[in-house]
């Protein structure tokens, strides 16, 4: 029976060591309570009026059966201005204000006009957010976890508007890394953020389409 040397054996028992330090690192996402989840999220935004970011898309299309992948832009300006802007080779322009979605196909195509249900709209939620949140809102069904520091609020109205389900992932700072769009028809949008901007001004020019 051959011996294990004493280098070998040492090295062995660092990488084992190694693995067992790791082992924490990797931290599961606690369930946390969906008023806790809304009020980290208040809390997260509360002092920040705008932002701009850049973004990489992944949109996965119910009736081609495909996913397609894409970068660009996005803006947000409190309480209900959301613009989103998509490079080519899938050029297209999004702007929602409050509950009314304007969306244009190219740099000059035709635009489409898309109005949600008024429980679905941005300044709802963020008059919401405006104060310390002791109820859940009528109409949702709201799940929340946090993991290092990190949030994740998964909101889904049960309405028949358009959005299915979406989920925000988001820092205590209120900087957003993912942000998620289910709709009913099966398509899913998953947004990551990177290089976001807070607090430096947007303006009206900031939110059109031309």
């Amino acid at each position: 029976m051959r011996r294990m040397n004493c280098p070998r054996m040492l090295r062995l028992l660092l990488r084992c060591l190694l693995l067992m330090a790791l082992v924490p690192l990797t931290a599961e996402a606690r369930p946390i309570a969906p008023l806790e989840g809304l009020e980290a999220l208040r809390k997260a935004f509360s002092g920040v009026s705008d932002f701009t970011a850049e973004i990489t898309q992944e949109k996965r299309l119910s009736l081609m059966k495909r996913t397609m992948k894409m970068s660009g832009t996005v803006r947000f300006r409190k309480p209900d201005q959301f613009y989103l802007e998509i490079a080519p080779p899938y050029a297209s322009r999004m702007l929602l204000r409050d509950s009314i979605i304007e969306q244009a196909a190219g740099t000059d195509g035709d635009r489409t006009r898309i109005v949600l249900p008024p429980e679905q709209g941005l300044k709802r939620w963020f008059t919401k957010l405006a104060t310390p949140v002791t109820t859940l809102p009528d109409g949702v069904v709201i799940q929340a976890d946090q993991s290092d520091g990190v949030y994740t609020l998964t909101i889904a109205p049960q309405g028949t508007g358009q959005v299915k389900e979406l989920v925000i992932i988001f820092q205590p700072d209120g900087t957003i890394r993912r942000l998620v769009i289910a709709e009913r028809n099966g398509d899913r949008a998953t947004m990551t953020f990177r290089k976001v901007r807070r607090n430096i001004g947007l303006g009206d020019k900031d939110f059109r389409l031309d």
